[in-house]
């Protein structure tokens, strides 16, 4: 078949023309359509994009901050908890040495009734006023020891600087009263477990 025998444009009738071109139009504003929904749907992600990461940066720093809360929180419990122990250890002591202060203040009384008592007592009113301080005296100690206040034992035993208070020493006599206590100047007092006052003692070197 020869190129004059297949029509051209030209030749077409007018309404196949008008056909051709409006499919021709329709092709390009098919594409045309395409390509804009494309860049809407890319247009549309951006946004989204820009709100997820923005998102993410809120829950990170919600977390953050969640984590800085508990830690305060924590830290404030164990501070109140080392708080309650120490009150609740200052007040036990508190009832356990109630009496320490009354007791060291009385110690004072009870050495001076032991002085008035090396006093010879010649005449019976002598003897009645010793018996009335040996009463005294023995009221006083009963006190004290009802109180956990006791006496240290000190005259021959060795000596210990956490109960004894060596003021002077003596030669000894022998080994067996070397570091020992030969002498009480003065009688010390336990408080239960604690040190009220040590007793003043002469060591043998």
């Amino acid at each position: 078949m020869s190129k004059e025998e297949f029509p051209s444009e030209k030749d077409l009738p007018q309404e196949d023309q008008e056909k051709q071109a409006k499919a021709a139009e329709a092709d390009k504003a098919g594409v045309k359509d395409d390509k804009r929904v494309k860049d809407d749907k890319e247009e549309a992600a951006k946004p989204a994009d820009v709100e997820l990461d923005q998102l993410k940066a809120e829950v990170a720093a919600l977390t953050q901050k969640n984590k800085d809360l508990e830690d305060k929180y924590l830290r404030s419990q164990a501070e109140i908890q080392n708080a309650q122990r120490r009150y609740s250890k200052e007040r036990a002591n508190l009832v356990k040495y109630e009496s320490q202060r009354l007791g060291k203040d009385i110690l004072s009384s009870v050495d001076n009734l032991e002085r008035a008592l090396q006093v010879k007592a010649d005449d019976e009113a002598s003897r009645q006023l010793k018996k009335g301080i040996e009463m005294t005296l023995e009221g006083l100690v009963r006190a004290l020891k009802d109180n956990g206040i006791e006496e240290i034992k000190a005259d021959g035993e060795k000596f210990d600087p956490t109960l004894h208070q060596a003021v002077q020493s003596v030669p000894a006599e022998n080994d067996e009263q070397k570091d020992h206590v030969v002498q009480v100047l003065q009688k010390g007092y336990v408080y239960k477990d604690r040190v009220l006052r040590p007793a003043m003692v002469v060591v043998a070197q």
